[in-house]
């Protein structure tokens, strides 16, 4: 093919050189070969376009013409730019059009694109790193022969679960094994999100207009993964999260939401429910590069504000907090779920997230953290399973009983589920070890196929009841079933070796105090003088005396002074009762 193209380009200009060749010996009186019409016509007809050309060029008119064509090209490209910047992280979208069924009004539907960001180059791409990175690149983890040690002996006094050993790295050894490059996401490559200005419900269930009121058939092919899909995922008011689409932040903290980040650590604290945990054991390279966001609403800061922990600089701590306005819900955990399943909205431009709850301690440097739970087992999520429960059933039953939610909708999210095909757990589901999270920490690779997964779970949240642990399974199976792809489920005695468990602040509130200390047997109380009468005579003092009553001590079972009891055998003790 290189061969017949080159000839052809040959073969063009060979023409062009015969045809000046004629035109010169023509007009010289003297004609070697007889050319053809068509040749002749075709050489004359582009030597008359090449003269006009010059022509115009040299003209005024022409250079003209050629600066305005360059200003237009420029024009147009800074058009597009200002377009760009104006969504979602750079990214375009396109117009199209669903018709509700139940509705006769026609709802606009559009979808925000996101474009392939360029990363800056990692931030273990330092000398020393690198140096590691490729001294371990064929070493054997030494955790990988790590064993779980026999489990303590019982102790009475301390009940409830309780953390296991956990093999680390180093921070600068676990630094090392971070992935150079991201994760391949199965099937899924290019992931979308729905844009609505104005939400239309048609059904019961159907969620909130947070999260645009999904119909069931559009929920129902979300599930079918593809190489390019379009999904709803909160914030459908614009394809800039954060900015009039409801959970509102300020303009200087989406830009700094938007910045390149190689691994963050959010949290959040809404309707004041929860006191603000300080990380520690955080090795100095994190301290600088790994940022710590704390999501609270109006009702936080202010309390914050009164209590001098929040001022100007908005840190407290190694937290950098983020005020949000116009919270989406009036249930102050379901607006906690936002920024839980949806930071890959909120941050576009992250490599990995640790999600924590805020009534937890983070005691482990982050990079530890990921390589132990995702990077050491090849996996892009992972979330503890529950410390008891292993069955949506029985977790569902546990909601009611604690009165964590209406009884009438956790019965129908069940209902929902089972209809659908959800099963009580049993051995059959292995190597799933458990249907129930403990939700509270996720660690999460960014890349389209968790983002999807988040997404997802995200609005059966949204659309039944803000307990994310009883549509945890559905949302994992439904992907199962589809695409290679698991989540790193991992004890929950793990997940509390490196965070601490907390309380609440309605909790902490509930807790008596402890009871004051005992005054010294020395110590005398004296009393008051006491109040003085007036009567016909003048002024007396009315004094009293107190008589001391001397208490008798209860008594329990038979009377001691019966000795009936006091003498009886130890052998006869079996009989007595």
């Amino acid at each position: 093919m290189t061969g017949v193209s080159l000839g052809l380009r040959t073969g063009s200009y060979g023409s062009l050189q015969s045809a000046r060749n004629v035109g010169l010996q023509a007009n010289n009186g003297y004609v070697a070969r007889r050319t053809s019409r068509a040749s002749l016509s075709a050489s004359r007809d582009k030597e008359r376009w090449f003269t006009h050309i010059r022509r115009f060029i040299g003209r005024k008119e022409g250079g003209m013409l050629i600066l305005f064509i360059i200003a237009s090209f420029f024009w147009l490209a800074g058009f597009f730019t200002v377009y760009r910047d104006t969504s979602e992280s750079g990214g375009l979208y396109f117009d199209m059009t669903i018709h509700n069924i139940n509705s006769s009004k026609i709802s606009p539907i559009m979808s925000c694109g996101e474009e392939n960001i360029q990363h800056p180059p990692l931030l273990q791409s330092s000398s020393t790193l690198a140096f590691l990175a490729d001294s371990l690149f064929n070493m054997e983890n030494p955790c990988n022969s790590f064993a779980f040690p026999p489990p303590p002996p019982g102790d009475r006094r301390r009940y409830g679960p309780r953390p296991c050993p956990v093999c680390y790295l180093p921070v600068e050894q676990a630094m090392a094994r971070m992935p150079r490059s991201p994760s391949l996401s199965p099937v899924l490559q290019h992931l979308t999100y729905y844009h609505q200005d104005h939400s239309i419900t048609a059904e019961r269930h159907g969620g909130s207009k947070f999260g645009g009121y999904p119909s069931l058939k559009l929920r129902n092919d979300s599930f079918k993964i593809n190489e390019s899909m379009t999904v709803h995922c909160g914030f459908v008011k614009g394809c800039r999260p954060g900015f009039q689409t409801g959970f509102d932040i300020d303009e200087n903290d989406i830009r700094e939401l938007q910045q390149f980040h190689e691994v963050i650590v959010a949290s959040a604290i809404f309707g004041n429910y929860d006191i603000i945990q300080q990380p520690r054991n955080i090795g100095d390279f994190s301290r600088k590069n790994i940022r710590f966001y704390m999501f609270i609403d109006e009702a936080t800061e202010a309390y914050m504000r009164n209590s001098s922990i929040l001022d100007s600089t908005r840190r407290v701590g190694l937290w950098r907090i983020i005020i949000v306005h116009n919270t989406p819900y009036g249930d102050a955990r379901r607006n906690g779920k936002v920024p839980k399943l949806l930071l890959h909205r909120l941050f576009p431009n992250i490599r990995y997230s640790i999600w924590i709850d805020a009534k937890l301690q983070l005691v482990v440097d982050p990079y530890q953290v990921l390589e132990r739970f995702l990077w050491r087992q090849n996996a892009t999520f992972a979330i503890s399973k529950h410390y008891r429960r292993y069955d949506v059933f029985e977790e569902a039953e546990a909601n009611k009983a604690a009165g964590k939610y209406d009884n009438v909708s956790i019965d129908y999210q069940v209902d929902f589920y089972k209809k659908e095909g959800l099963t009580p757990y049993s051995e059959a589901k292995l190597p799933i070890i458990s249907d129930v999270p403990e939700g509270c920490v996720i660690i999460k690779e960014h890349i389209p196929i968790t983002n999807l997964f988040t997404c997802l779970w995200f609005n059966e949240v949204d659309r039944f009841t803000s307990r994310d642990q009883l549509s945890f399974s559905s949302v994992r199976d439904k992907f199962m079933a589809q695409v290679n792809w698991s989540v790193n489920m991992f004890l929950d005695c793990e997940r509390r070796n490196f965070v601490i468990q907390g309380y609440h602040r309605d909790i902490l509130a509930q807790m008596s105090p402890p009871p004051p200390p005992s005054p010294p047997a020395i110590l005398v109380r004296h009393s008051p003088p006491p109040p003085a009468t007036s009567n016909n005579r003048g002024i007396i003092p009315i004094t009293t005396r107190k008589i001391p009553v001397k208490k008798t001590p209860a008594r329990r079972g038979r009377d001691r002074r019966s000795g009936s009891r006091r003498h009886r055998k130890v052998g006869n003790r079996d009989n007595t009762f």
